[in-house]
């Protein structure tokens, strides 16, 4: 069976679950479709079709440990099988395509579903090196100084070099109260430093708004849930009722979510049928396409998007559809993450599971997530704060929606 994980960077999520109770990761469900696999084209497998692949050579390593390994009868032929698939995936050098035994695919699922536990923090990959997407607002890593684009560099004093997202994330969780260590590099800082979290059940906030300026409604996306479409609607609802003449959608730490809801969203900002982002695979071939299908109530309502580099996935469809689609509506802050890569979870037989990166995503103007994010048009830093100002990048945004409503 395959599905299409929407918005992959949630596997890193170490609040450790997803959407529902809210993760980022989502799925376009498909169906079940029974399939005998045939491999072909290399040679001891009964074709004729060269490959220049001997699978001999791996059945002899098989049966050389089987032979003469130390502690053989300790290790099942399951377990064997096992890391030869884990190892094929490695092979591919991609952080997000990863294998899953069964118990470990089972866990995901469950993790998939919206059970929390952990520190609260959104793991990537970034050059290499394990980082932190976002720390996830009231939780134990944020109230730890965790930040976007720190670098994880131990957890409890074993090293993260060649350490898999999925790895990463089940050493971090652990029971509640429990306590993890990571050794985190800030950007910008020379020595490393522990940090000790003590982990908890993480409840995290869909939404949060409130009015600035007397008119203007701050409305802080966490995550693309299940919950974001119905609080959204409601908090516009009430806001526009109140007298409000403009938007700050802030999508700062929001480290994505279902797909559909992102699409979903866009339709308040976009009229019917405008392009919001597509999914292009191997070659340049367009494997899907996403235009928004809403009431386009906030089509020509001000709005000024806040991002920054805990932006990811979901985060960064939406601020890119609405920055390509509407040349009104201005991106404050920084450089977005980048996660811009399409994954689909495959079930093989023996219940384990293959989580394989598929496409990139392309936004309306052709540009593509990967690997550099989307740049903002007017770039805040969030440390430039002065006495009179706590936030810099929201009084940016403020003051630029103001001249808008003002034209």
């Amino acid at each position: 069976m395959k599905r299409k994980l929407i918005l992959g960077l949630l596997i890193g999520i170490i609040a450790a679950a997803v959407l529902g109770g809210g993760f980022a990761w989502g799925f376009r469900s498909g169906e079940n479709y029974p399939k005998k696999i045939v491999v072909e084209g290399v040679s001891n497998m009964g074709s004729s079709t060269a490959a220049g692949v001997d699978f001999g050579t791996f059945w002899q390593a098989w049966q050389l440990l089987n032979d003469n390994y130390l502690r053989n009868a300790s290790t099942s032929n399951a377990d064997k099988l096992h890391g030869a698939v884990n190892g094929l995936v490695n092979s591919l050098g991609d952080p997000y395509t990863e294998y899953f035994p069964p118990a470990e695919s089972k866990q995901f699922e469950q993790d998939v579903q919206g059970n929390f536990g952990g520190i609260g923090a959104e793991l990537g990959e970034k050059d290499g090196q394990l980082v932190v997407i976002a720390p996830l607002p009231g939780t134990p890593a944020s109230k730890a100084g965790l930040k976007a684009g720190d670098a994880i560099l131990a957890i409890n004093g074993s090293s993260t070099d060649s350490l898999s997202i999925d790895v990463a994330v089940n050493m971090i969780r652990g029971p509640e109260g429990s306590v993890v260590t990571l050794s985190i590099l800030h950007p910008g800082a020379e020595k490393p430093q522990d940090v000790k979290i003590t982990r908890a059940n993480i409840e995290v906030p869909t939404i949060d708004v409130s009015t600035v300026n007397g008119d203007i409604t701050h409305l802080s996306l966490h995550e693309f849930n299940a919950n974001a479409e119905p609080e959204f609607y409601d908090d516009m609802a009430k806001a526009l009722a109140d007298g409000s003449k403009g938007l700050v959608l802030d999508l700062r730490d929001d480290p994505g979510g279902y797909l559909q809801v992102a699409v979903d969203l866009a339709g308040w900002f976009l009229p019917k049928g405008t392009q919001v982002v597509s999914e292009q695979g191997r070659n340049g071939a367009v494997l899907a396409s996403y235009q928004a299908d809403g009431n386009a109530a906030l089509a020509k309502f001000p709005v000024v998007v806040l991002i920054n580099g805990g932006s990811a996935s979901a985060a960064e469809i939406l601020a890119g559809a609405l920055h390509d689609n509407r040349k009104d509506v201005k991106l404050v802050g920084e450089t977005s993450f980048g996660k811009g890569t399409v994954q689909e979870l495959e079930d093989l037989n023996d219940g384990s599971s293959i989580k394989i990166t598929i496409a990139h995503w392309v936004l309306p103007n052709g540009g593509i997530l990967e690997n550099g994010g989307i740049k903002p048009d007017v770039e805040v830093s969030s440390t430039v704060a002065t006495p009179s100002s706590t936030d810099p990048q929201l009084d940016k945004a403020v003051e630029i929606l103001k001249a808008e409503i003002a034209k």
